[in-house]
């Protein structure tokens, strides 16, 4: 039996710097704290600064203490180079030293 050719604009590897889009490497997600709640309290708005971000960024890596993934999310966050939002109970500026020695 000969393999198919996949169908156009089908994902059959990673962009540089993802993991493999296979399942095993995603399900982390389906167990995260967050996975029902408004993605917009783990992102800032552009002009959001100050005590209002800080509340922000103080609520969301509040709901990460209690995730039972939030390892995995960090480390993702990481790996890909998420420069935004909080990730596994880390900011943008708590992360960038260790994105920065990542950078090549």
């Amino acid at each position: 039996m000969s393999r198919r050719k996949p169908p156009a604009g089908a994902v059959t590897k990673a962009p540089d710097g993802l993991p493999s889009p296979l399942v095993e490497n995603w399900a982390w997600q389906d167990h995260a704290a967050c996975r029902d709640v408004n993605p917009e309290l783990f992102f800032s708005a552009e002009s959001e600064r100050g005590l209002r971000k800080h509340a922000r960024e103080v609520l969301a890596k509040s709901l990460c203490g209690t995730c039972p993934v939030r390892r995995q999310c960090r480390e993702h966050a990481l790996v890909v180079g998420e420069m935004y939002g909080v990730w596994g109970g880390t900011t943008e500026e708590e992360r960038e030293p260790a994105l920065h020695g990542r950078r090549r």
